[in-house]
């Protein structure tokens, strides 16, 4: 079992790099993402890597960090999710941004990546909201997304994030911004504070 390789890149395809690990060259399928970060031929590289043994071939999936490695393996948990539509989705989303919009239960976000359609975003953000507290930043900030992901999040903290969507935020962005707003003003500050706050974080 390969669990990761350090070498020197040999070759970079259009969805694989070649590792020369002395003298012995190992083909790794990688995510845009991170064939984007590897550098250039030539140059030294480190790759986490998970091994698919099958009847007929072994093959090696390469990631940048260990985090976006656990995702590959976490969302091909859910049905009709296999390898090269988890390299898609991250190719699409970082590890945070796919964990953040689990937790906002963000369907269209999700499905933003190329092969998956809304029945498996949905299998996706519905399957996976359990998994994405420990990957999506603070406690507090986790649960204020999965509130609103889950439709219970308070009224002043609804509206709040809705005002900032609808001027043109993502709900990732808004989330993260009345959270922080939160701290600093307290659970029962108005949306008038929390916006204006929210604003102020976003400007920064």
């Amino acid at each position: 079992m390969i669990g990761k390789l350090k070498g020197t890149i040999e070759e970079i395809g259009e969805d694989h790099v070649l590792v020369d690990v002395h003298g012995v060259c190992y083909v790794a399928y990688c995510s845009a993402r991170t064939l984007s970060k590897l550098g250039s031929v030539g140059e030294a590289c480190i790759l986490f890597i998970e091994t698919y043994v099958r009847e007929d071939q072994i093959r090696l999936f390469g990631f940048m960090t260990a985090l976006e490695r656990e995702w590959f393996n976490i969302v091909q948990t859910v049905q009709g999710v296999g390898a090269k539509v988890a390299l898609a989705l991250l190719s699409t989303l970082t590890p945070a941004e796919l964990a953040n919009a689990i937790a906002l239960q963000d369907r269209a976000a999700v499905s933003r990546a190329p092969g998956v359609g809304p029945k498996v975003a949905m299998r996706i953000v519905t399957e996976l909201k359990n998994k994405a507290p420990a990957f999506a930043g603070d406690a507090a900030n986790i649960q204020l997304k999965q509130e609103l992901g889950e439709g219970v999040a308070s009224a002043p903290v609804a509206d709040a994030v809705s005002a900032l969507t609808n001027l043109g935020y993502s709900r990732d962005q808004a989330a993260n911004a009345i959270a922080a707003a939160i701290k600093a003003a307290g659970e029962g500050a108005d949306s008038a504070k929390l916006i204006r706050l929210g604003l102020k974080e976003l400007s920064r």
